[in-house]
């Protein structure tokens, strides 16, 4: 299990701050979503209004916390106490926005007084009876929807839903859910997850036409292996410190905060491989609910309001920019904002839901409204496919959605939008399945951080995409994808080498490769070797088979990816590259550059196919990360055990004089100083009797 340790972790049990009570929470109207036309005049005062709604809903729901047993005493004691005051206050900043709104020569939208009011409610997190019950359904109730703007999330994903026969919802039909769950008692809870197993196959994509845009870019920055995050949001809520109320992994652009202007986006250092990329990736940070304290434990964001236990690092995250099936892709504007998914859909309901949730190897599958138990094996995947339309004029609007839109069901943008290049995300997650029959005491539970009134529920889960790709480097990804080509890091423009720059490792080395991999490996496992998994190898045979314009291709399944037996390509100063190295040992076994630590030849089974290499610690020359090991010996590449091939390998072996023995393969390629003796001494004396031999001759001819 693969766990981040980046963030000044210590462990210990939860805080005593901040005890919150997961059996109810506050449902508000979102009043952002109702915006839709606020003048640019207005924008800065309308956006720090709406973060002090959710600083407001934040504090009602502490008060919840601090207040339940008042609450189970006193069934009014919520309305009077929580929700009653909380209404006035939302009362007065909706006066606030208005006032602005309509100095700036804007309208409101109809009944927007109304949106003051919000209800304190079950959450559904309470443990459910034991015949019945359905508080798991009220965040899965409708996946079957399309996600708003038209596009269907794949097509009936019930996601645990009524398709898992009976009420899957939450498993709360007479599953103890463990108490409200959740390290700070705000959930997750036993009924958010489902076996992958049990769900069938719900994913389906539109056929391309003649037109279609087929190409793909891949961009690779790396997986937050040096933990930037933060909880400030700076598209939402611009200029307001902890506009989010819950910590986002980054990657790209490194000085990305809710106080970032757009020239220090342009200016900033990014995590991206090609340089020219600066563009700003962020998500909600995944976490482990496994007692430990991070280092927000005690701070707004964090464990103050909920997010609690150990953040994890992902395996692997791939950024696809894939085309549209119907037309050719025109360039993104720069600068173009856009927020994929609803980082409350659990109290406004699943509308504008984008989250797709599932396992490697079972990626044809995919859950909306459920945490995904993996098999063995396997590992956690979270997808993002973001809007690929844009209005044409906008890089942002007021609600920061109606500026872009979805792809229908055939890949058609709405009238007056066009398509752009679609920014597919894929985050791997080397975490084990939960133990739910003990609350995660076992093994622990994880979920994503959340507002703390959503309750860290997986249908709030979200991406967010701020554009800094220069020009130059968008006009290639353009023409890239409406030519139909592979590039980027992986493709056919050179980009494999630019596989570990960011110092992540492999995590990403095999971006555009085959994005779905049966097991993620595609380019996680396969690039633990170092980053440098560019070369030959990202774009060779891993880069042919490329991510289709959906997350969940379901082409994406058994073995995608796992097209790694050209590790030999130009793995350059990559270390063990921990798949497949048993049937890759008979290809260029000179891929493994970086100090690839073999046994001895004779270990190997005679038809260089069975098992895999192990990881061998060894002492090398100080030069040995750039030596091509594979290509000193032929009977490498056979895997006989013959002389040659041990000799290839001797110096890998642990207490072996790599210098001799380098020096006795270039006189000959035998294993040592004393065989090369034993060899030579038949010679000798066969020289001898020749010689003996000449002079009998002579003597003999003369006497005659």
């Amino acid at each position: 299990m693969a766990a981040n340790v980046y963030a000044s972790a210590t462990d210990g049990g939860t805080t005593d701050a901040q005890v919150l009570s997961g059996a109810a929470t506050v449902d508000c109207p979102d009043v952002a979503t109702q915006l839709t036309a606020v003048p640019d005049q207005a924008r800065a005062e309308v956006d720090k209004e709406l973060a002090n709604l959710d600083a407001q809903i934040a504090e009602a729901y502490k008060r919840i916390g601090e207040s339940a047993d008042a609450i189970r005493q006193d069934p009014g004691f919520a309305e009077n106490a929580i929700a009653g005051p909380l209404k006035d206050k939302r009362a007065a900043v909706l006066g606030r926005i208005g006032a602005a709104v309509e100095k700036a020569g804007g309208e409101l939208p109809q009944g927007f007084d109304d949106l003051a009011a919000c209800a304190v409610r079950d959450s559904g997190n309470a443990p459910a009876p034991e015949e019945g019950g359905d508080g798991g359904d009220q965040a899965g109730d409708g996946q079957d929807q399309q996600n708003g703007d038209g596009q269907q999330q794949g097509d009936g994903q019930q996601d645990g839903g009524d398709q898992q026969g009976g009420d899957q919802g939450g498993q709360d039909g007479g599953q103890d859910q463990g108490g409200n769950g959740g390290q700070a008692g705000n959930g997750p809870v036993a009924g958010d997850y489902v076996s992958i197993e049990s769900v069938q196959p719900n994913v389906n994509k539109p056929q391309p036409s003649g037109d279609a845009s087929t190409g793909t870019f891949v961009s690779d920055c790396g997986v937050n292996a040096n933990g930037v995050f933060n909880s400030d949001n700076v598209i939402a809520a611009p200029g307001v410190s902890n506009g989010a109320h819950h910590f986002h992994d980054y990657i790209g652009n490194q000085a990305t905060n809710a106080f970032v202007s757009d020239d220090e986006l342009t200016k900033a250092e990014t995590s991206c491989a090609d340089q020219r990329d600066k563009s700003s990736y962020y998500w909600p940070v995944l976490r482990l609910q496994n007692g430990t304290e991070e280092r927000d434990a005690q701070s707004p964001g964090g464990g103050i309001e909920g997010n609690a236990g150990e953040i994890v690092t992902p395996k692997d995250v791939t950024l696809t920019f894939v085309g549209n099936p119907k037309g050719k892709v025109t360039a993104m504007p720069r600068l173009l904002r856009i927020i994929t998914g609803d980082a409350k859909s659990f109290v406004n309901g699943p509308a504008n839901a984008n989250a797709s949730w599932s396992c490697t190897g079972f990626e044809d599958r995919q859950l909306k409204d459920k945490y995904p138990l993996c098999p063995e094996g396997s590992d956690v995947v979270r997808s993002f496919a973001f809007q690929s339309c844009w209005d044409g004029r906008n890089i942002d609007s007021a609600n920061h959605r109606t500026h872009m839109a979805f792809t229908d069901a055939e890949g058609n943008c709405p009238a007056g939008f066009q398509p752009i290049p679609q920014l597919v995300q894929r985050i791997v997650y080397d975490v084990d399945a939960p133990s739910l029959e003990d609350g995660g005491k076992t093994v622990p539970l994880f979920a994503v951080d959340s507002f703390p009134e959503q309750l860290h529920k997986p249908i709030t889960d979200h991406g967010d995409f701020i554009n800094v790709f220069e020009e130059d480097l968008m006009n290639e990804m353009v023409a890239c994808i409406n030519e139909g080509r592979e590039c980027g890091a992986g493709g056919d423009n050179g980009g494999g080498d630019n596989g570990g720059d960011n110092g992540n490792g492999g995590d990403d080395g095999n971006a555009g490769g085959d994005n779905g991999g049966d097991d993620g490996n595609a380019g996680g496992d396969n690039g633990n070797g170092g980053g440098d998994n560019g070369g030959d190898d990202a774009g060779g045979d891993n880069g042919a088979e490329q991510p289709s314009a959906t997350p969940d291709d379901p082409g994406q399944g058994d073995n995608g990816g796992q097209d790694d037996g050209n590790q030999g390509g130009d793995n350059q100063g990559g270390g063990q590259d921990d798949a497949d190295q048993g049937g890759n040992q008979g290809g260029d076994q000179g891929g493994q550059d970086g100090g690839q630590e073999q046994p001895p030849a004779t270990e190997q089974p005679a038809d260089d196919q069975a098992t895999a290499q192990p990881d061998v610690k060894v002492s090398e020359p100080a030069d040995a990360g750039g030596q091509d090991n594979g290509d000193q010996g032929g009977g490498q590449d056979e895997g006989n055990g013959d002389d040659g091939g041990q000799a290839a390998q001797a110096s890998q072996v642990p207490g072996s004089l790599p210098e001799l023995e380098n020096s006795a393969q270039a006189q000959g390629g035998s294993g040592s100083l004393a065989e090369t003796g034993a060899q030579l001494w038949p010679a000798a004396i066969g020289g001898v009797l020749v010689i003996f031999g000449f002079f009998v001759l002579r003597s003999v001819r003369r006497n005659a």
